[in-house]
């Protein structure tokens, strides 16, 4: 009995000395192969990108199952699908390899197991302090090892004490520096924020106001030296509008704001665009920080500002429909079935009856229990196209807009279904490539591997119920690189879903220099009429656009004896009025679009005078999915810009084939391309009409061509209603000096582009200093454009005519249609036929066309009083 004992534990000790034994010997391997590689292990310094947190490839992370290997030598990190193809590409042994696991929580550690907000009421205006609203933290244990490849041998930093001092040193120290570099997620996830943090201004209790009767329009404001109509600031002293300060990059404004205090001594100002009832951004240049002004409403309404009246609206803000050849009924807003896309949980809902959904509709639900569909049994949903998108801090702008973009088939064959080519071609660094970084998320989007419910901590077994939310995805590396370099979109502040929208799709076209375009599923021509009352003559424009803008005509609203008797009770101070939503029949928004507008002002060139002409706007090519923004932000009396709390019943299904464009009808003649006569402003000077033809001593070589012929009344008639000197100048130009009506509809066009404020540049003239027809342009600038469908003369043109920069030429290229198709010598004095083999240049950029019939397969609503607060989310329609 005795004996067998020992003997089992001789034998048992035996063991454990061989397989110590064994063990020595194999880290005595690894610590060779360590030595081998060292030179590829890196410590991270100040400045490294350390991605810890997530796959360069996909949304792996420490979390999923395998955890996240980092390359300790890029110090990328990658998923275990992607880790032994970056091995196999760039020879990298050595990874740190990081898992956690979620601990499960205490009942007494949480305020309420079903995921009710704290109990604690937040009193502070901050994110992850005391005081602030929580930041749900979970609790993880980690677990971190070197991984060496491709056997895939573990070393702890408990087998580095047995290798040798110089392994152990570089290896310890590179471990360390990974543990404690802050991730990059970390540093662009808003994890503490405090909104409470700026100081009270000394100057705000006593600051000095002009009495000089000035009062801020609510529109149209600039800078009052340079015409600029961003990053504008508003001096509480004198009331004067300057842009701010200019960035690292050139970009942001002139300085005049800074300048102006240094030379008044006027110390705060406040930023337009900022203003809402909860506050502003007030900046004082003699603390040379942002401040608190506990006066500001009272400095605002020096100038006629009223910062505290605004009311609540919510709006049906992006639709978009889909193409088809027949009819199909599909659902609206109550009436929907959509499956709702908030933040990183996808539902399905059981419907109510219609007299419920009526009762609450007439009881006037708060806009938020309409939109995320409040009242309604809603049903988790998981799988391929159903992941939901975890909010990076005020990113639902780009979640629903990313959401609705996959569920479009060009952008799911040119970045899903082509996924494993992307990433193979991807470069170096994966994370900042656009089209690598693009497939990651619609490949997470539409896979499913992510659309999972959420482990519930401590339940090892799987025994229990899933939890409703799912693991989702958080597009980090994404927000990151298309945000990067933008004065908006690379911040952590609220944003407008159409502009971020139109920046992709610019993304988009700039990056599709071959191959397949989905950006072209959005792009149509639209085509604009102008005939001449008295001649009966007509003239013919194109222009391309990617979303059509409906006015909002208030004058319409169907219940309009409602409207009033809500106002009157209001006015009798009845405190039991209703508030009455106006009702706008969409109708009524497509007849703002396309009915016939009246030009009073028009200088036909087939009468050589001012006449009356007649506008319509039509589609000269349907595309095959039509994004519609309903324009529900304005201005109030009050100067303070809101939305209209209007209800507007979008129909089930749209067909726009009569607001077809048929061009030149049989028999019908064309105003002769005649220019207005020409009418110098007073503000050209000799000098700067010379430019490489003259020189100042010399005027001989003057030519009127160079000169801008310009209607120096209707330019005065623009810059009094405050728009830039140089942007009414060009809508004159543009126009032909056609009237006020022709150029202020240029101006609202063009309001949004980005070389809107810049100085008139004419065709044949240098487009700035130094600039000359033979200037170098950028080979890839021009590439981008002619893979766009232009020619390379044309794209030229676009280059010479904006200084070289792509966006504007982009822009400027589809303004200017009808020059570029007329071009008969190109800027470098080479005929049209000589130019690329005597090949006829293409007509224009590419577009698709189709019978103009739709039905609404997305929209995406935003709640809140302005762009810059609230709320987005979409609504999607699938598998009907």
């Amino acid at each position: 009995m005795t004996a067998a004992c020992t003997g089992g534990c001789c034998r048992h000790t035996q063991s454990c000395c061989d397989s110590e034994e064994k063990r020595h010997l194999v880290m005595a391997d690894v610590g060779e192969v360590l030595m081998s590689v060292l030179s590829t292990i890196r410590v991270p310094k100040p400045g490294d990108r350390v991605h810890k947190d997530e796959c360069a490839l996909s949304f792996s992370s420490p979390e999923s199952e395998g955890g996240l290997y980092v390359c300790m030598n890029s110090f990328l990190g990658f998923g275990s699908q992607y880790v032994d193809r970056h091995h196999a590409r760039t020879g990298q042994r050595a990874y740190f390899h990081i898992t956690r696991t979620r601990k499960a929580k205490n009942e007494d550690d949480s305020n309420s197991g079903s995921g009710h907000p704290p109990k604690k009421k937040p009193t502070r205006l901050a994110i992850g302090i005391e005081g602030g609203f929580d930041v749900e933290q979970e609790l993880y244990e980690e677990d971190v090892k070197v991984v060496i490849l491709p056997d895939r041998q573990e070393v702890t930093s408990e087998d580095l004490s047995s290798m040798p001092d110089v392994v152990r040193e570089r290896v310890s120290l590179s471990m360390a520096g990974i543990m404690t570099a802050d991730s990059v997620s970390h540093t662009l996830q808003v994890q503490q924020w405090d909104g409470e943090v700026r100081q009270e201004s000394r100057h705000a209790a006593d600051l000095k106001q002009l009495d000089n009767g000035l009062k801020i329009p609510p529109s149209g404001w600039r800078c009052e030296v340079c015409d600029l109509q961003e990053n504008l600031w508003m001096n509480l002293t004198d009331g004067k509008v300057l842009c701010g300060r200019r960035y690292f990059d050139g970009s942001g404004g002139n300085n005049h704001a800074l300048l102006h205090f240094q030379e008044t001594g006027y110390p705060l100002a406040v930023k337009l665009g900022t203003i809402t009832p909860d506050g502003a951004d007030v900046y004082s240049y003699d603390e040379d920080d942002m401040v608190l002004d506990s006066k500001l409403p009272e400095h605002l309404a020096h100038f006629g500002i009223d910062m505290m009246t605004m009311e609540k609206a919510s709006s049906v803000f992006l639709l978009f429909l889909v193409e088809v050849d027949y009819f199909i009924m599909f659902y609206l807003f109550l009436k929907t079935n959509l499956p709702i896309f908030p933040t990183c949980s996808i539902l399905d809902k059981t419907e109510r009856t219609m007299t419920e959904l009526e009762i609450a509709v007439n009881q006037r639900v708060g806009e938020w229990e309409v939109i995320q569909e409040s009242g309604t049994t809603l049903r988790p949903l998981f799988g391929p196209g159903l992941t939901g998108m975890k909010n990076l801090g005020n990113s639902c702008y780009l979640n629903s807009v990313m959401q609705v973009l996959f569920t479009v088939p060009d952008f799911q064959s040119k970045y899903v279904s082509n996924i494993d080519k992307i990433i193979d071609e991807a470069p170096s660094d994966p994370t900042q490539d656009f089209k690598t970084q693009v497939a990651k998320l619609g490949y997470g989007l539409l896979s499913g591997e992510y659309s999972k419910p959420a482990p519930d901590p401590g339940d090892e077994n799987g025994a229990s119920e899933p939890r409703g939310d799912q693991i989702g995805i958080a597009p980090q590396m994404f927000k990151a690189l298309v945000g990067r370099g933008h004065p908006e979109f690379s911040t952590n502040r609220q944003q407008d879903a159409q502009e971020f929208l139109l920046h992709f799709i610019n993304m988009v076209e700039r990056n599709c220099r071959s191959g397949p375009n989905p950006s072209e599923a959005f792009r149509f021509l639209v085509e604009e009429r102008i005939v001449c009352q008295q001649s009966q003559k007509a003239k013919y424009t194109q222009r391309v656009d990617y979303i059509v803008q409906l006015p909002v005509p208030m004058d319409q609203a169907t219940n309009t004896e409602e409207l009033r008797e809500a106002e009157r009770r209001r006015e009798e101070g009845d405190s039991s009025a209703p508030t009455v939503r106006a009702q706008i029949p969409f109708t009524a928004c497509m007849a703002a679009l396309s009915e016939p507008e009246i030009l009073t002002d028009f200088w036909s060139s087939a009468v050589q005078a001012k006449t009356t002409a007649t506008k319509t706007t039509r589609f000269a090519s349907f595309p095959d999915h039509l994004v519609i923004q309903i324009k529900k932000f304005t201005f109030g009396l009050d100067w303070v810009p809101k939305k209209l709390d209007v209800s507007i019943d979008v129909p089930e299904s749209l067909d726009l084939s009569e607001l077809r464009a048929t061009g030149q009808q049989p028999g019908e003649e064309l105003l002769p391309e005649v220019a207005p006569p020409p009418l110098m402003t007073p503000d050209v000077e000799v000098k700067g009409i010379l430019g490489s033809h003259g020189n100042e001593e010399d005027d001989s070589l003057y030519s009127p061509l160079l000169s801008p012929v310009l209607d120096d009344s209707t330019v005065s008639q623009l810059c009094e209603m405050g728009f830039p000197l140089e942007a009414c100048r060009k809508a004159v130009y543009y126009t032909g000096n056609t009237g006020i009506d022709a150029a202020m509809n240029w101006i609202m066009s063009h309001m949004d582009d980005p070389d809107f404020s810049a100085p008139l540049v004419l065709p044949g003239c240098s487009s700035g200093a130094g600039t000359t027809p033979t200037e170098s342009l950028s080979e890839e600038h021009l590439a981008t454009i002619v893979s766009m469908g232009f020619s390379r003369d044309q794209a030229t043109k676009a280059l010479r005519a904006t200084s070289n920069v792509l966006e504007r030429a982009v822009d400027w290229i589809f303004s200017h249609l009808d020059d570029l198709e007329s071009m008969d010598v190109s800027e470098g004095g080479r005929s049209a036929a000589e130019s690329e083999g005597g090949r006829e240049p293409p007509p224009g950029p590419r577009v698709r066309d189709g019978p103009g019939k739709y039905e609404l397969f997305a929209f995406i609503s935003h709640m809140g009083t302005s762009t810059m607060c609230g709320h987005y989310v979409c609504h999607i329609k699938k598998d009907q």
